[in-house]
């Protein structure tokens, strides 16, 4: 998927799920391919049967969560990413999912206040930069984002491979400052 391979990924996915109906993450991976290919409606179905196997599964309740933001169903997407940040005990990841999601949801407050407690929580554990970057973005705040996807670069965050294909990171992809991104991930333009 990273590199601009997502047709090939989706084959891979679906023809994993063959040899292994039940396996949770590979369920939880071909409904992550739908979110990404942008068939939301898709995505919540594969991610809800998911979840139907384990209810606990979080990265299947996070990419749910997104698959709900992505359409504007903002109270369950806030209810999936609440569900996230409980079963983690406010793993910052899943703290920033949430503040994304009240960002997009226009609930700013909440979201500059997520911001404040993962800024707090840094001084104690590591908390991935991206995930404050993704609440600027859904603040619409494009210095901030570049500036906190910067610091991600910095840290090496293993997830910033897929900015290509994430649909959070849409409202960034006309800015100069993008392309430079993926540049400096080394990702195909």
């Amino acid at each position: 998927m990273a590199i601009g391979r997502t047709k090939e990924a989706f084959e891979e996915s679906k023809r994993a799920i063959e040899c292994d109906p039940l396996g949770l993450v590979l369920n939880m991976h071909k409904g992550w391919n739908y979110l990404y290919r942008r068939e939301y409606q898709l995505a919540i179905e594969q991610l809800t049967s998911t979840l139907e196997l384990d209810p606990d599964f979080i990265l299947a309740r996070m990419f749910l969560a997104e698959a709900y933001e992505q359409i504007g169903r903002f109270e369950e997407a806030l209810a999936e990413f609440g569900k996230t940040v409980n079963l983690s005990e406010r793993h910052p990841i899943y703290l920033a999912g949430l503040g994304h999601a009240y960002a997009v949801s226009g609930q700013r407050d909440r979201a500059v206040k997520i911001i404040g407690e993962l800024q707090q929580l840094s001084s104690q554990m590591y908390v991935p930069s991206r995930g404050i970057a993704e609440i600027y973005i859904g603040l619409g705040d494009k210095e901030q984002a570049f500036a906190w996807l910067d610091k991600a670069l910095e840290q090496r965050n293993g997830w910033l491979i897929h900015v290509k294909e994430n649909p959070r990171y849409d409202s960034l992809r006309s800015d100069p400052r993008y392309e430079s991104l993926l540049q400096r991930i080394n990702l195909p333009l």
